[in-house]
């Protein structure tokens, strides 16, 4: 058995993979200790992801290319998984429930599944185009993703809402969810958070591909993304205005739902 970073990433896939089992075990049966289960297995697949990143950073230095392991879709859905589970685990230890445990458990899985076992995603360590050979590109791809950490936690949360049974007495497994006004609250956290670090995110991509090419945007294979991604910032700004409005809580979380979903579609890196 060969010890490198497919194989730890691998094993990181299955803890998200059995973590994600105990958080909807713990949500269905209504049984805490599944819950807490489920989130200290989370947190051993976070620490097997992050071992996974390094050792796949470590490896691209060993193979003469020495760069950041930000570069492809596979290495992008495997940031992704790392960023939406910190996210998770800071807000499951503030705040003390794991409510939005399943939807994430659910993502990270299904994000490093399609990684892991999709044979049209690449894994290889290749090297970087001279363009991408900067700083500028590591602080773009971190404070992208983690903007879009935050975009689906809020989308998580925003199901949530949507969920939640407005009569007090219901019985549903839907009834154990946070009072509809902590949900609203903890989305707009998040919308926000996503907001700041995708602005900051575009700006240190103009910033990079005007040190790269000596234009801060045009329409190319790399930078085609951007108006799409400012038309998302646009959208969430929006929803933050809207929030500040009071616009009705429903209206906000399906407008909320839409958004991530287009921005999926347009968040390859």
């Amino acid at each position: 058995m060969t010890f490198n970073s497919s194989f730890v990433l691998a094993c990181t896939t299955f803890a998200y993979g059995l973590g994600m089992v105990f958080y909807i075990g713990s949500f269905s049966l209504k049984k805490e200790i599944l819950g807490k289960t489920g989130f200290w297995i989370l947190v051993l697949g976070f620490v097997a992801n992050t071992a996974g990143i390094l050792l796949r950073w470590i490896e691209s230095y060993q193979l003469g290319y020495g760069h950041a392991p930000f570069s492809n879709m596979y290495e992008s859905l495997v940031f992704f998984s790392w960023t939406a589970v910190l996210l998770h685990i800071i807000l499951e230890c503030k705040h003390r429930g794991n409510a939005i445990g399943p939807f994430i458990a659910l993502l990270v899985f299904l994000s490093m599944a399609y990684a892991s076992f999709d044979p049209e995603v690449n894994n290889q360590i290749s090297p970087l185009i001279p363009a991408l050979k900067s700083n500028w590109l590591i602080a773009h791809v971190i404070t992208c993703f983690l903007g879009y950490a935050g975009f689906a936690i809020a989308f998580g949360f925003s199901v949530m809402f949507l969920v939640k049974p407005t009569n007090t007495q219901e019985t549903s497994i839907f009834a154990k969810l946070p009072d509809a006004d902590v949900i609203d609250e903890l989305t707009y956290q998040m919308i926000v958070f996503g907001f700041l670090f995708l602005t900051i995110g575009i700006i240190t991509g103009s910033v990079w591909a005007n040190s790269a090419w000596g234009r801060y945007w045009s329409w190319d294979r790399l930078e085609r993304k951007t108006p799409g991604l400012c038309v998302h910032i646009g959208i969430y700004g929006s929803i933050v205005h809207l929030f500040w409005c009071q616009l009705s809580a429903v209206r906000t979380a399906l407008l909320r739902l839409t958004c991530f979903s287009s921005c999926g579609l347009n968040s390859g890196h």
